[in-house]
């Protein structure tokens, strides 16, 4: 089984693909534009299945299936919210909402080769599907943002909500969530997919390392170089600095 990831945002394209490993299927090629996509279709063999963002950075995936035949079983990796999008599941094997549980992979990955055998629409069913969606697109609905995550402890979840968290911060390669009762979580994302899933109005990455919601801060103190200290109410690891640079951009944020 040939299978392709289409999504602009590489974090959130590796940690696909690692979800799809743990289910033993190999990943051939991961795109991320709408051009490169069209070059990789002409000079290549199409694969059985694509894993397909909507929104790229140069334009919607679907101008790929205008310009170029394609029959590829297409699963979609979508940010949208999941009612608006359950009346453009016509030819589509499954689309999965973000951040993408690892349950309702499993469970597309499993629709999929249990159509394997069964012939794919025609292209000319699926552009239907595509000119539906683009013009759900064009209508301005909310946009909806992560406000819980399920973090495992042993053998049990713990759901932890926005309303909980004093920051999100990297060390060691992991990700992890510290609550307003001092504990830390590790969590299976990155800072960069995080402020994809955040309403930002009320978080702001302020370094490489942290995330911080507005409600947490408990002090803003001058620092040296002309940089700013944020003080929170439990976290006490690591000192949280503002760059010179995020300074403006941080005081914007705060109004």
């Amino acid at each position: 089984m040939i299978t392709l990831i289409i999504e602009d945002e590489k974090p959130a394209a590796r940690l696909l693909q690692r979800k799809l490993e743990k289910l033993d299927v190999a990943v051939e090629t991961m795109l991320h534009s709408v051009e490169e996509s069209l070059h990789w279709f002409t000079n290549n063999q199409h694969p059985d299945l694509i894993f397909l963002d909507i929104q790229l950075s140069d334009g919607l995936s679907f101008e790929i299936f205008e310009k170029i035949d394609i029959k590829s079983a297409i699963i979609f990796t979508t940010a949208y919210d999941e009612y608006a999008l359950k009346a453009f599941k016509l030819n589509s094997i499954d689309y999965l909402l973000k951040p993408i549980d690892e349950d309702d992979l499993e469970a597309a990955v499993s629709k999929y080769k249990s159509r394997v055998s069964k012939p794919v629409a025609e292209t000319s069913n699926i552009q239907l599907d595509f000119e539906q969606i683009r013009q759900m697109l064009s209508n301005p609905f909310e946009k909806t943002y992560k406000k819980r995550f399920t973090v495992k402890i042993g053998q049990h979840l713990k759901v932890i909500t926005t309303d909980e968290i004093e920051c999100f911060f990297s060390e060691n390669k992991g990700t992890y969530i510290h609550t307003f009762d001092n504990r830390n979580y590790l969590i299976d994302s990155t800072l960069e997919i995080l402020e994809q899933e955040l309403d930002m109005k009320n978080f702001f990455r302020v370094s490489r390392k942290f995330i911080v919601p507005l409600q947490a801060i408990k002090e803003i103190q001058v620092y040296t170089n002309s940089r700013l200290k944020v003080i929170l109410p439990t976290y006490k690891e690591d000192e949280v600095i503002i760059s010179r640079e995020k300074v403006g951009d941080f005081k914007n944020w705060l109004g």
